[in-house]
């Protein structure tokens, strides 16, 4: 009997383990995952929005322009995904986590500081030049920022997951219904000082 119990508990363990070392986008049984009730052709397979990159002027703010399977569904299945990251000078990627996904930076215009901490709160900081990479390991939290004055910077990045997802960490504390006190406790400072945080990061109507 005790042998039996130890079986299936090292089985159920097992599993556990197996699920855990899966996780991440499911592996699918076709080729590509096709919509309901429409014709494939090449033009699912082509996703066209990233041309305003080189059709309109430099953002004055910071510009994610994104091509996960939200935007491209054809990405469904495939477990990647791209962005373009447009820095103009002075600005900066607030720290924040993909928890689906590493990030794997190629700098193709300018120059960033870039960075990310791990779980033993070590950080790891580079400057990148044009032509350099850099990986930000899954889900730790990581930022990137032009401190060039004067030039703007551009970046790709690719993902492993077709949905890695985004968790920016001053929206998630501070633009959020999180109680005042426990922010202002877990922080260590007051109430007051929290709030004028919470109107900085309001969304603009």
């Amino acid at each position: 009997m005790a042998i039996a119990q130890y079986t299936y508990t090292l089985i159920i363990c097992s599993l556990a383990i197996a699920e855990m070392a899966m996780a991440g986008d499911p592996d699918i049984l076709s080729d590509f995952i096709a919509p309901p009730n429409r014709t494939v052709d090449g033009n699912f397979f082509t996703y066209t929005c990233m041309r305003v990159i080189f059709q309109e002027d430099d953002p004055k703010n910071f510009t994610v322009l994104k091509a996960t399977s939200a935007e491209f569904p054809a990405l469904n299945g495939q477990s990647v995904s791209y962005a373009v990251l447009e820095f103009p000078s002075g600005t900066t990627n607030p720290p924040h986590t993909h928890p689906r996904s590493a990030e794997l930076l190629f700098l193709v215009g300018g120059s960033l500081e870039v960075g990310f901490v791990d779980t033993k709160n070590n950080l790891f900081t580079q400057t990148l030049q044009v032509g350099d990479l850099f990986v930000f390991p899954k889900g730790l939290v990581h930022f990137q920022y032009n401190a060039d004055s004067e030039s703007p910077a551009i970046a790709i990045s690719a993902f492993g997951s077709a949905s890695a997802g985004t968790v920016s960490i001053p929206s998630t504390l501070f633009a959020t219904s999180i109680d005042d006190n426990v922010l202002a406790l877990s922080f260590k400072t007051d109430v007051s000082t929290i709030q004028k945080l919470k109107v900085g990061l309001a969304p603009k109507p």
